[in-house]
């Protein structure tokens, strides 16, 4: 069976809600590849790794647009970046490869936990109080390294941890969600890295095409849909109400959550 059609649409609806919402599509990709990867018959504890690596592989491509929207917009506070970027480098790569010695089952059971508090956190529009300044360089650096190693685990590229820390560091909204854009690029390529290296040093088998833990055909079909229908999610912003299609992607978390929850006990 041919699955390109699969990916293609995954990347389709990724896009789209990634340019309607500004959320990237990580919370989706990993569950519905598991489901696509399943059904392909990859090796069944390696399942996890690879969706997670592909899909971060892919947030390296949607996170540049994303980064130079925002950054033509002025809402990019480079500073901060400068300072976060070293704590995600090491806290993505040690992330990464801290997954790679973990069961599938594990990685499903930490995933899931970490949807329903998305999901959660965006339906009851939880935000801290803005109650500090932002720490000093290494404090930024702490705050980095559990941003990154977090991301790596769930395959997202930060913005759902480095917009509530900035917020409540007194950053500007705007500015926070501009810069937590920023800092998903460095969040993505370290990640995407940690994972080839660590999926070719293990001995098991991957499935072909596969670069460790990045299995190709799925990462360049997602990609090219994804490309192409972020612009139309970005302009449908304008033109509707994001408040009641933001809702339908809660609800389509917590389904892909449960049935990942689920298929635990089967």
């Amino acid at each position: 069976m041919e699955w390109w059609p699969a990916y293609l649409l995954l990347g389709t609806i990724v896009g789209f809600f990634a340019g309607l919402l500004g959320i990237g599509g990580g919370l989706i990709m990993v569950p519905v590849l598991t489901f696509i990867f399943g059904a392909q018959h990859f090796p069944p504890d390696r399942i996890l790794h690879l969706a997670l690596g592909t899909t971060m592989a892919a947030i390296v491509f949607t996170s540049v647009s994303s980064l130079r929207t925002h950054h033509a917009h002025g809402a990019v506070n480079w500073q901060v970046v400068r300072y976060i970027t070293p704590g995600i480098i090491v806290g993505t790569l040690a992330g990464s490869t801290l997954v790679s010695m973990l069961s599938s089952q594990l990685l499903s059971i930490i995933f899931v936990a970490f949807i329903y508090y998305a999901a959660t956190q965006m339906l009851l529009r939880i935000t801290p109080k803005p109650s500090r300044t932002l720490p000093g360089t290494l404090g930024m650096f702490g705050a980095g390294s559990i941003i990154g190693a977090i991301s790596s685990f769930v395959a997202i590229g930060g913005g759902l941890l480095t917009v509530p820390f900035l917020s409540y560091c007194n950053v500007r909204l705007q500015h926070a969600i501009g810069t937590a854009a920023a800092v998903g690029f460095p969040i993505a390529v370290a990640g995407a890295i940690g994972y080839i290296a660590n999926g070719m040093a293990q001995s098991q088998p991957l499935p072909e095409y596969s670069l460790g833990y990045v299995y190709l055909p799925a990462l360049g079909w997602i990609v090219l849909a994804s490309t192409l229908t972020a612009p139309l999610g970005a302009k449908t912003t304008h033109v509707v109400q994001t408040a009641t299609l933001k809702k339908i992607f809660v609800v389509l978390l917590y389904l892909l959550g449960t049935k990942m929850l689920i298929g635990l006990f089967e």
